[in-house]
Order: C-alpha cells, then sequence, then structure tokens
C-alpha cells in the first residue's frame, strides 16, 4: 500500500484574512452609521429620565454593530 501523505505539500492558510478585514470593514461602516443615531437616543433618554443610562453611546452603538454585522455575513 502507498503512503500519499508523506510527501504532499502544505498549503498556506489565507482563508482567515481576507473575510476577517471584510468584516471588520463592514463592522466599522456599521458602528459609524449607528453612533449617531445612539448618542441621540442617549441625550434623550438622558433628558427624560434626568438620570444617565447604564449603556453609554459608544457601547450601544458597539453593540448594535455587533448584532447587524454578523447577520450580514450569515445571509
Amino acid at each position: 500500500m502507498t503512503d500519499f501523505t508523506h510527501e504532499t505539500p502544505i498549503k498556506e492558510r489565507r482563508t482567515g484574512s481576507v473575510p476577517m478585514r471584510e468584516y471588520y470593514a463592514y463592522f466599522a461602516l456599521i458602528f459609524v452609521a449607528t453612533l449617531p443615531l445612539s448618542i441621540l437616543t442617549w441625550a434623550l433618554s438622558a433628558a427624560r429620565r434626568m438620570a444617565l443610562p447604564e449603556k453609554g453611546p459608544i457601547k450601544a452603538a458597539w453593540s448594535q454593530a455587533q448584532i447587524i454585522t454578523p447577520r450580514i455575513f450569515s445571509a
């Protein structure tokens, strides 16, 4: 029986780099797009309740980007 696994060349792994760059590009775009709305929502909520909300505007925009970006890539 011949063993073909001994002399096979090892291929380079380049599958992870391009999609991750694309993911981060979409994430940054969505984060920048949701930031103004989350700042407005945070300010209105703070004015209405006369207290600062638990989540700041940057954390809210970050979590929205974390929710939206994987949905784009799973479609």
